[in-house]
This record gives structure tokens, C-alpha cells and sequence, in this order.
């Protein structure tokens, strides 16, 4: 069965309770945050209290740091005007 639950697609056996599907969503979103997009619930063939799960994420972004003048920024935005002029008159190597 595949399902639209809580925005996130849902892919599950029929046979599978909505809240049970609803407890494995809920333990997606604990682990990745606004980066689930999707879960794949299976229930192995050999037991049938074993279930495999499969959650499919958007990828992460990463911030890009850089030291400057002794701190680690991501932007500039936060500085005041005294650091960002320390900034502007620092030496900029090229690599």
C-alpha cells in the first residue's frame, strides 16, 4: 500500500497498521528532521515481528566556515562594524 501520511510517502503491506506506520514516520522524523521525504516499511518473510525500514532523505546542506581574524564564521551578517573592517584590510592569499 502506498500512502501520503503526515507529508511524508509511506510505502507499507496492507496487512500493517496505520499507527504502527504512523510510530516508524514519527521515528524518521527524529532522526532527519525536515529531510524525510520517504519510508519504505518490509516485513521479513522469515519473521513477521521483523520489520526492515527504509528511509529516503534529501541530502543535507552544510554551511561553509571559514577563520577569520580568529573566529569561524559563516557569513558576515552578525559583525559589527569594527570586525567587518578588520576583515576588509586583512591579507587575502590566493592558494
Amino acid at each position: 500500500m502506498e500512502k501520503e501520511l503526515d507529508g511524508i510517502k509511506a510505502v507499507y503491506p496492507e496487512e500493517m497498521p496505520e499507527e504502527e506506520v504512523q510510530a516508524y514516520i514519527h521515528r524518521g522524523k527524529e532522526k532527519y528532521g525536515q529531510h524525510l521525504k520517504e519510508i519504505e516499511i518490509l516485513i521479513c518473510e522469515d519473521d513477521p515481528n521483523d520489520v526492515e525500514l527504509h528511509y529516503d532523505v534529501d541530502r543535507l546542506r552544510f554551511q561553509r566556515l571559514r577563520r577569520i581574524t580568529g573566529y569561524l564564521v559563516g557569513d558576515l551578517n552578525r559583525w559589527n562594524n569594527g570586525k567587518r573592517a578588520e576583515e576588509h584590510d586583512r591579507v587575502k592569499h590566493d592558494v
